[in-house]
Order: C-alpha cells, then sequence, then structure tokens
C-alpha cells in the first residue's frame, strides 16, 4: 500500500510558478507509475502529467505543455511538479496518485491509478 502526502500549493499571481511536492510511504514505490491530477470547482478531475516508475519517461496534458514538469526521486519517495508561467486557469486542486499494474504508460486516467492523496490547493489570481 501507498500512502501520498501533497505539499506546495498556494496563491501567486499570473506568470508566477509554484513547485509542488509529492510525499510516498511504502517500500514498494520505485515500482509505481506516478501522475498528478486537478480538479477545478464545479469540474471534474483531469490528468494533468504522469512519469513513469523509472522517471524515463513523462506525458504531459496539451494545455500544460512548455510549462508544467514533472519528476521524482525514487531514493526519497518524492514526485514533483514544476509548474511555469501559471494562468488564471490552472487553478485548481492537485492531487499526486500511484498506479501499478499491467495498463501501459502514459496512465491518464483516473482509474488507471490505485492510490491518492488529499490535494493541495493552487490559486492563480490574474
Amino acid at each position: 500500500q501507498v500512502q501520498l502526502v501533497e505539499s506546495g500549493g498556494g496563491l501567486v499571481q499570473a506568470g508566477g510558478s509554484l513547485r509542488l511536492s509529492c510525499a510516498a510511504s511504502g517500500r514498494a514505490f520505485s515500482q509505481y507509475d506516478m501522475g498528478w491530477f486537478r480538479q477545478a470547482p464545479g469540474k471534474e478531475r483531469e490528468f494533468v502529467a504522469a512519469i513513469s516508475w523509472s522517471g524515463g519517461h513523462t506525458y504531459y496534458t496539451n494545455s500544460v505543455k512548455g510549462r508544467f514538469t514533472i519528476s521524482r526521486d525514487n531514493a526519497k519517495n518524492m514526485v514533483y511538479l514544476q509548474m511555469d508561467s501559471l494562468k488564471p486557469e490552472d487553478t485548481a486542486d492537485y492531487y499526486c496518485a500511484a498506479g501499478r499494474g499491467t495498463i501501459v504508460f502514459p496512465r491518464t486516467s483516473t482509474s488507471s491509478y490505485n492510490y491518492w492523496g488529499q490535494g493541495t490547493q493552487v490559486t492563480v489570481s490574474s
């Protein structure tokens, strides 16, 4: 089992940056693909970025390509989401997720992840 705790959210002006962190517990962390999702008020949870278990592959939704960077440190059981050039439409609760199994990378659906964090709020003001 994997437990996930996100941090690093906050209020930032448009054009600014934030770095989200996700701390994972569990000895099998390095076997999990990891993902970031976000959910704005009144909207469904949507995929943002994913990274393979080794860190060798990454994948992004089109709206964040070139602005966000996902990374991981398996020695520290950490996953990060560096968010640059933030826009007001990036405002949402951001969730970290862990997935393992037969699904081929990239995992972009919520159903392809086994464990979720509690979320961290990101607000981008215009």
